[in-house]
């Protein structure tokens, strides 16, 4: 079984002003791609070929570094799609919310624990907000297409959001400007799915 490109939920240019156009269309269309059509020849003809993305992940440890990183990249972007919409943000709700509240002290201290991850994340990767063992709230970032589900993380747990701070997700428009792209980054939450995630 080999694992396919999903399409965009949404236009190229539906995240403008945050997110230009040619951005996603070169983020998803060449990047994400290229992690599709390198984890494929990667896990061909291996045990691998049979497992979710999901379980991929959880077993990382048992491939080489191609599969880690272009598996990861399919994984980590396939999410972070998802948890992004046109006229996203605002505040999250319910259970979700209560959760913030108890992990962090407030929503504005999770955002500003947030956007640290993610802006001195040194080089490439990714800062995540996820549900650990205990089901308790973390934040954590990753280095390069690393991910909190994967058994050699040093933070686990189950994935509610993500943010790419990769250079490809944002220099375009950003150029070196990563904590302005973080900062904009919330004006596009998809929290109805992050909630949706959270009650997994």
């Amino acid at each position: 079984m080999s694992f396919t490109l999903p399409p965009l939920p949404y236009a190229f240019d539906a995240l403008e002003p945050h997110i230009d156009a040619r951005t996603m269309e070169i983020h998803h269309d060449k990047h994400h791609q290229a992690y599709v059509t390198n984890v494929n020849a990667a896990i061909a003809g291996t045990d691998a070929e049979k497992l979710s993305i999901e379980e991929l992940c959880k077993n990382i440890s048992k491939y080489p570094m191609p599969v880690r990183n272009n598996g990861g990249g399919h994984y980590n972007h396939s999410l972070f799609w998802t948890l992004l919409k046109p006229n996203g943000g605002g505040l999250p709700t319910g259970a979700l919310a209560e959760a913030i509240n108890a992990a962090f002290g407030s929503f504005d201290e999770m955002k500003t624990k947030f956007n640290a991850a993610g802006t001195t994340r040194f080089g490439s990767g990714w800062a995540w907000l996820i549900k650990n063992s205990e089901g308790k709230l973390e934040i954590c970032s990753t280095p390069n297409q690393d991910n909190p589900l994967m058994d050699i993380a040093e933070v686990k747990g189950t994935p509610i959001l993500a943010l790419d701070v990769w250079e490809h997700a944002y220099y375009l428009h950003y150029q070196n400007r990563r904590p302005d792209y973080c900062t904009a980054w919330w004006n596009l939450v998809n929290w109805e799915e992050a909630a949706k995630r959270f009650a997994m």
